[in-house]
């Protein structure tokens, strides 16, 4: 079975020309190169977050195998599901890098192998062709996750740290995320700085509880609170807010706004 691109020509062009153009307006040269653990990228359109990805991904250097966590928007599947079948792309097909995706399998009793809740998400998809704009032999491990306690993200993070660092080459953990969802600009700043602090704190503990607490439509809270601690284990120290903006600047429209943040974790 191959996962096949469900969200090409919505969410980004589905013509490889046209998507390479798009990448090439989105991507800024960067002269130098960073190694980082981890990042966090939004998932909207290109139109609207596009700018946000590529400025984020291009500050950092890609490699071989990357691990992407995204939020499960459709509900199907298991609550922490790693896919296992490649994906085919309109930039090419990407195998999934499966001597870490069987690792972490064998090791976690929290994630699991599982196509379904995969076959319809768009979270995880719309960071592949930046993924492939950058490494051309590029594997993934992508894991979908719905909602979840605390105690199975730290439990998720932790098996995945210990499968990454007996993996033993470079791999880089994705995060995505949007922030505020459909609130005046006013409001989803103010919400998504409070969850934003608590990343550059790297505090994942209360990056999870500001916002189940202070109930921020940030999709993408579990992903990322995986992402943080896992990128902790592996030794990150520090975050740096690359971009933060929302979709007001495109629409027009400030009264709903869906606030994009990218976050480079190292």
């Amino acid at each position: 079975m191959t996962r096949k691109a469900v969200v090409a020509d919505q969410f980004y062009p589905g013509d490889p020309a046209v998507l390479r153009q798009t990448l090439n307006s989105l991507i800024p040269s960067v002269r130098e190169k960073e190694e980082a653990l981890a990042v966090v990228c939004p998932h909207a359109g290109y139109v609207y977050s596009g700018a946000v990805a590529g400025e984020t991904f291009a500050r950092v250097s890609i490699p071989e195998t990357v691990v992407i966590l995204g939020p499960n928007h459709h509900g199907r599947g298991e609550p922490l599901a790693l896919g296992v079948s490649d994906w085919s792309m309109p930039l090419g097909m990407v195998p999934i890098e499966q001597g870490l995706a069987t690792a972490i399998l064998r090791r976690s009793t929290v994630i699991v192998g599982d196509d379904t809740a995969h076959l319809y998400e768009h979270s995880l998809e719309v960071q592949v062709p930046f993924l492939q704009y950058f490494q051309e032999r590029l594997k993934i491990v992508p894991i979908v996750v719905s909602h979840v306690s605390y105690a199975v993200c730290r439990q998720a993070a932790m098996d995945l740290a210990i499968s990454i660092r007996d993996f033993g080459g470079p791999v880089l953990i994705v995060a995505s995320t949007d922030m505020t969802h459909y609130e005046s600009r006013q409001s989803a700043s103010g919400k998504d700085r409070m969850a934003l602090e608590r990343i550059l704190a790297m505090d994942p503990e209360g990056l999870y509880e500001t916002v189940i607490g202070n109930r921020i439509s940030m999709c993408g809270i579990m992903p990322t609170t995986i992402a943080l601690i896992a990128a902790m284990e592996l030794g990150a120290r520090e975050a740096e807010l690359v971009r933060y903006t929302d979709s007001g600047e495109v629409s027009g429209d400030t009264n709903q706004v869906v606030g994009y943040a990218g976050l480079i974790i190292r």
